[in-house]
């Protein structure tokens, strides 16, 4: 009965250590991938990677392996889908701060906003002034913020808008229901005769950007589930939903389409399971008539 109940015991600890190994290597590496989208109202072929979640996150030494791989994609713009940062006060937001600064020497940038810049800008008691102090870093001439705004790229006659949504609809353990109108009172109107892209950091209210007129959301937050099962997918969201419906990847709804990045880093607890972190390579190509 010793030999049984000692070989249990070296069995879970070996499977613990396996377990622990693979959020840890997970935890600490990124995969590339590519996707391609035909959109209607795009002008000519475009090309742009998609980062989302990064939380501060450094790979390689001052991020040079993650600014390696977006050089080799070689996009025409870079979308940051929110969570740049974390919202912790005592956290230097150098990282995040810093890998900006980089990219935008050779790219421009479209920047909206996540729940953890949000959380900085409407806590101020809290957090002081973070959230000025991180845009202000972040500000330069190829870098634009979209805070509830619209950026037109006239080259490909594509609208990108960045949505800041209210702190109530990032709840814990539940999808708060939207309010009616409220993304028509918070953003600016679509233009039905460009292509809308818009960057809505919760992937919860899909059918909301899609009803409001997004025809490319691009989306993040979930961190992929942190975990991944076969056939179950994603098994848990940073706001503890079990089993999320969007957890990473490719969803539609009618003529919308969403990206749903699952992450470039983590926070609270820096571990992710069979859920490497993500970036995307995105072409758009017109859609044929």
């Amino acid at each position: 009965m010793q030999n049984i109940y000692g070989s249990v015991v070296l069995i879970t600890v070996i499977l613990g250590a396996a377990f622990l190994a693979v959020g840890i290597i997970d935890g600490n590496r990124f995969v590339t991938v590519r996707e391609e989208f035909a959109l209607p109202n795009l002008s000519k072929e475009c090309r742009f990677v998609l980062i989302s979640d990064l939380h501060n996150k450094v790979y390689g030494t001052e991020n040079d392996k993650l600014i390696a791989s977006v050089r080799k994609m070689n996009p025409d713009f870079i979308i940051l889908a929110g969570d740049l940062v974390t919202s912790q006060v005592s956290e230097d937001m150098t990282p995040g701060i810093e890998l900006v600064n980089t990219l935008s020497q050779n790219y421009k940038i479209y920047y909206g906003l996540g729940n953890h810049e949000s959380k900085m800008r409407q806590e101020p008691d809290r957090f002081g002034g973070k959230f000025d102090t991180l845009m202000r870093a972040v500000s330069g001439k190829n870098v634009k913020v979209l805070q509830n705004e619209s950026a037109d790229l006239p080259e490909f006659n594509i609208r990108v808008t960045g949505l800041d949504l209210d702190l109530e609809y990032f709840a814990h353990f539940k999808i708060e229901k939207m309010r009616d109108n409220y993304l028509q009172e918070t953003l600016p109107e679509y233009d039905k005769n460009k292509c809308n892209l818009l960057i809505a950091h919760n992937p919860d209210y899909f059918e909301d950007y899609a009803r409001w007129g997004a025809q490319l959301v691009l989306s993040g937050h979930v961190h992929g589930g942190i975990m991944r099962l076969p056939f179950l997918g994603g098994v848990i969201a940073p706001s503890y939903k079990i089993f999320p419906k969007y957890d990473g990847g490719i969803f539609r709804s009618g003529e919308a389409v969403m990206l749903l990045g699952r992450g470039m880093g983590s926070h609270t607890i820096p571990l992710r399971f069979f859920n490497p972190a993500e970036l995307y390579e995105v072409v758009l190509k017109p859609a044929k008539s």
